[in-house]
């Protein structure tokens, strides 16, 4: 029998997570049956997701939903031997008992010097959402100019450099100056923290004097409500998240872009990456490409220990991580 660690969200997050909303329990695991496999986690995903998604797709007392890297240790399915890695919707666990279903195998000819908690991160979902927000929704073309805020994350570092692939301008807003210095490594054209200029659309404008065709939006609030009108006619918008809302107990209000919309016929589609799973598989080959050959640079914010996941969440929505947050066990 195998011990198995999990954490539970004892009650919805109300305002901002609190470590009392989770609580560590221990599980004995039966031993896996016909078309069953244990695995066990190596690397687990911390992602904004996460908190908007725990008040529609829980209920207190379900482990906390995540996905994560993780070993075969025991199969009695052969889709998936002893040793093999998969990616698992697994939750805030160190070992699953499950039949397969939501677990995809690591890429067969995973290089070897390449680490494989990236497959949480730029060769996985964070990777496929940039990739499907840039090329189905924005339909970004060389030439063109893109701004995309919280640009240091697992999500907005990955953007900005495929839109430099397609040979575009890239305007990029963070949090800190470490973050702006990481995205001028990257290759970004303008970086910025939106902290500490004085005016946030002067930021916007210095950037991009002629305004942006593309706005890869993952903040929301106000920081939208000042970029919405430096869009170009025709200027299309890709909504991925809206993290400076996620903790609020009273809702945000205006001022409301509707009349800009209008006046400059603009484009805002909000987006999964789940939308296009059957191209996944071709989109993750493109990226890992993209790494081999140094085009995509990554950077991981790594948590030691598996106890430590709740801190690991509540830094990363207050935007301690630069890069792809991730938990080590």
């Amino acid at each position: 029998m195998v011990q198995a660690k999990t954490w539970v969200l004892i009650r919805h997050f109300e305002g901002f997570p609190k470590e009392s909303d989770f609580e560590l329990r221990v599980e004995q695991l039966p031993e896996p049956n016909d078309g069953e496999v244990l695995l066990e986690a190596l690397f687990l995903s911390v992602d904004p997701y996460m908190r908007p998604f725990s008040r529609f797709r829980m209920k207190e007392g379900d482990v906390m939903i995540g996905t994560q890297v993780a070993k075969v240790i025991q199969s009695r399915n052969p889709a998936f031997p002893v040793g093999s890695h998969v990616v698992g919707r697994c939750g805030w666990r160190t070992h699953t008992v499950c039949d397969g279903t939501d677990l995809t195998p690591i890429m067969p000819d995973w290089p070897q010097d390449v680490p494989m908690s990236l497959a949480l991160g730029t060769v996985g979902m964070p990777g496929l959402t940039a990739v499907y927000g840039i090329e189905e929704v924005l339909g970004l073309q060389g030439g063109e100019t893109l701004l995309v805020n919280a640009a240091a994350g697992a999500v907005g570092s990955v953007v900005g450099q495929i839109a430099k692939i397609k040979g575009c301008k890239v305007v990029g807003s963070a949090g800190s100056d470490a973050k702006v210095a990481f995205l001028r490594e990257l290759g970004f054209d303008e970086a910025f923290n939106y902290k500490t200029v004085g005016s946030l659309e002067e930021a916007l404008k210095k950037a991009a004097p002629d305004g942006y065709d593309c706005y890869f939006e993952n903040v929301g609030g106000h920081f939208s409500s000042v970029a919405v009108p430096q869009m170009k006619d025709f200027g299309r918008i890709a909504v991925c998240g809206c993290i400076s809302l996620y903790n609020d107990t009273v809702p945000q209000t205006g001022p409301y872009p509707h009349l800009t919309m209008i006046v400059k016929q603009l484009k805002m589609e909000g987006f999964m990456q789940s939308r296009w799973e059957h191209k996944h598989p071709e989109s993750l080959k493109r990226l890992m490409a993209w790494v081999q050959e140094g085009k995509l640079q990554r950077r991981e914010h790594v948590t030691l220990g598996f106890e430590k996941m709740p801190s690991a969440f509540m830094g990363l929505l207050q935007g301690d991580n630069l890069g792809k947050a991730l938990v080590k066990v």
